[in-house]
């Protein structure tokens, strides 16, 4: 009996490498479901940025194109979901000053009766998306972030608070909308203005008129999911005179005096030359 004990630790050491292995061996089952983000996970954001930061306007400008480029870090879009996320791109130039004067008929002749004067409208305004911006959210979110020509920011000077209704001045914005959209100042861009190139990288292509104002533009990129936006970007680009206008436009602003001096020597001896050629002509 005394056997038994040793015998029985010489077959559980010859067991042991055995199930050792087998412990090791890979277990066959059901895959695991894929892990879900988690609340800690990182959010998508949108990184832009423009073709050219710096932009001379000379006499012989005729406008320009630029290109707003990004792409979304950490994108959750699936595979093949081209409608996943929405970009919109609003590129907004130097706010000014701006006075809106509403003409009426009378006795016959058309005056000027009446004015407003907009502390702050944007001097140029496009936007670029991936679709229709009323697709993709709703008003009260497009008012929050200015974006759309309903939301520019557009306040009337103090002195006309109390003065004028709510429709008179939306009648006054209105006017504003027009007259910049004849000139080609307020854009916006057709469907697909927003491009995606894959699940992530974006293009928008923004044009800038002949006459644009000269000054710096910002470009904000909006990143939409279900009707909300998620992030945002600023890039900016500077629009500055160079060559002959520069020169022309520093000595019209600093010395004005002279300026017009100039001006009038240059009529006077524009005439005088074109009177002179005109007899001989015909002499």
């Amino acid at each position: 009996m005394a056997r038994t004990p040793l015998a029985l630790l010489v077959i559980l050491a010859m067991l042991l490498p055995a199930l050792a292995q087998d412990s090791r061996a890979p277990r066959v089952g059901p895959p695991r479901p894929a892990a879900t983000p988690s609340a800690d996970a990182p959010l998508e954001t949108v990184e832009a940025d423009v073709s050219t930061r710096t932009l001379e306007v000379t006499t012989g400008f005729t406008g320009h194109e630029i290109i707003v480029f990004g792409a979304i870090d950490n994108s959750q879009a699936p595979e093949g979901d081209a409608n996943y996320y929405d970009v919109v791109v609003v590129v907004e130039g130097t706010p000014f000053p701006i006075v809106v004067r509403r003409k009426s008929d009378v006795g016959g002749v058309w005056i000027n009766t009446s004015s407003v004067t907009f502390s702050s409208v944007p001097s140029y305004y496009a936007i670029a998306s991936t679709r229709p911006i009323e697709e993709i959210a709703g008003p009260s979110v497009l008012e929050r972030n200015a974006i759309g020509f309903q939301h520019i920011k557009m306040t009337p000077s103090a002195s006309y608070k109390g003065v004028l209704k709510e429709y008179e001045v939306a009648a006054f914005r209105d006017a504003v909308i027009r007259l910049k959209k004849k000139q080609k100042l307020y854009v916006t861009e057709p469907k697909d203005g927003v491009v995606f190139a894959g699940r992530s990288l974006f293009r928008a292509a923004i044009p800038l008129p002949a006459n644009v104002p000269v000054g710096p533009l910002v470009a904000r990129t909006y990143l939409f999911r279900k009707g909300e936006a998620v992030s945002a970007h600023i890039a900016r680009v500077t629009l500055h005179r160079a060559g002959l206008e520069r020169v022309v436009h520093n000595f019209a602003f600093l010395h004005p005096a002279g300026y017009g001096l100039f001006a009038v020597l240059v009529a006077v001896g524009s005439g005088l030359l074109a009177s002179t050629f005109f007899k001989r002509r015909n002499a």
